[in-house]
């Protein structure tokens, strides 16, 4: 069986939402299913990731209306398990246990809790602990780490990474739903304040309050929504065991493996794809995976930028709705929304030209997958 994403939906990204997640969860599936032209009785399964900061399935199903899943789940963790809700959503489909699902991702980013801030007692468990001395505990921290070794061993730049959130806040420009739709020069970007060294503000995903929900489908419902299919070609997973502190190296992620497993699994390369939406927690997130995906050689990510061939008229477009970084941060699962409006050829004044498939990039450091979407069936 075939499996297509037939709706998306999603709530505004603010600052302060003054809503529940589950309110907001909710508001994004029905809007999801109506884009659809599906009802919630048409729904038999729903999952979503979350880090103590969002509403279960069974919660959200009770709200809309539905008493009774066939599968539920809900898993533990941030933006490594987008790829893989994707993918285990088509696998439940394609098992034949559902026959629709609902993945959604709603939190109070902003407002609620923060990913990096510590109310009450500070308690760490698990390898983390021993990284307490030395204050090594939050994900700025992390990625900047990596970044730096990458500056050392590759020789890029500040300015490198000052490209990727200069082309990706100029996508987000004409995006009325972008968090952040003010042009940014490179003068800007280096006079903004330091995060975590090499860090600056703009390498930095904007956290928002917000939902996203995407509704998939396996072919023989196809037919019965209003809506143009975009199907679910193929995916990758990588979940390294080893973990941030005992990572070979930092200067490379997930993607070296999740990458080569993709093309594998489908049969394409990275001169097959229209634009991508790659993972953007910080810019050095796109760095790596740009490298480890195949778009680039080691060290080259920055003047793929600077020349132009990140953006529209160039070799690909990356993030044209601004990514994490000026779009708002829903985890990764508004990557995918973007992509299925992209492949529909519902961008607007955004729209790829002739977009017929696109890679969708999920997680960081040691963990993360893909997915890839085509207009055409399989």
């Amino acid at each position: 069986m075939t499996v297509a994403v037939v709706g998306i939906g999603r709530t505004e990204y603010l600052k302060r939402s003054g809503r529940t997640t589950k309110a907001m969860a909710a508001s994004a599936c029905r809007d999801a299913l109506a884009d659809a032209g599906l009802t919630i009785a048409d729904v038999d399964g729903m999952c979503t990731f979350q880090a103590n900061d969002s509403s279960s399935p069974m919660d959200v199903a009770w709200a809309l209306g539905r008493d009774e899943l066939a599968w539920a789940n809900s898993m533990y963790g941030g933006g490594n398990l987008v790829a893989d809700q994707i993918a285990t959503a088509a696998a439940v489909i394609e098992a034949g246990l559902c026959k629709a699902v609902l993945v959604y991702r709603s939190l109070n980013g902003r407002s609620g809790y923060r990913f990096g801030t510590i109310e009450g007692p500070m308690q760490v468990t698990g390898e983390n602990q021993y990284d307490v001395a030395s204050g090594y505990l939050v994900p700025p921290q992390w990625f900047a780490m990596s970044a730096r070794r990458h500056q050392y061993r590759y020789g890029s730049t500040c300015e490198d990474l000052g490209q990727i959130a200069i082309t990706q806040r100029a996508h987000a420009v004409p995006n009325e739903h972008a968090f952040y739709r003010e042009p940014l020069t490179m003068d800007d970007y280096l006079s903004s304040r330091w995060i975590n060294e090499p860090f600056h503000l703009y390498d930095c995903t904007s956290e928002v309050d917000g939902a996203v929900a995407i509704l998939l489908v396996g072919e023989d419902m196809v037919r019965d929504c209003k809506t143009e299919p975009v199907w679910l070609v193929g995916s990758s997973n990588s979940q390294s065991g080893a973990g941030w502190s005992s990572w070979d190296d930092p200067t490379e992620m997930y993607s070296r493996t999740a990458g080569p497993k993709i093309w594998a699994n489908t049969g394409l390369n990275p001169s097959d794809m229209d634009f991508a939406c790659m993972y953007d927690c910080f810019t050095y997130t796109v760095m790596a995976t740009m490298e480890g995906f195949g778009f680039c050689e080691k060290g080259q990510v920055g003047p793929f930028f600077a020349e132009g061939r990140a953006t529209y008229g160039g070799d690909i477009v990356i993030n044209p709705h601004g990514g994490l970084l000026s779009e708002g941060y829903i985890h990764g699962l508004n990557h995918h929304y973007e992509s299925t409006l992209q492949l529909r050829g519902n961008a607007g004044v955004r729209q790829v030209a002739d977009a017929k498939v696109a890679l969708v990039t999920a997680g960081g450091g040691p963990y993360g997958g893909a997915n890839i979407y085509s207009k055409e069936r399989p």
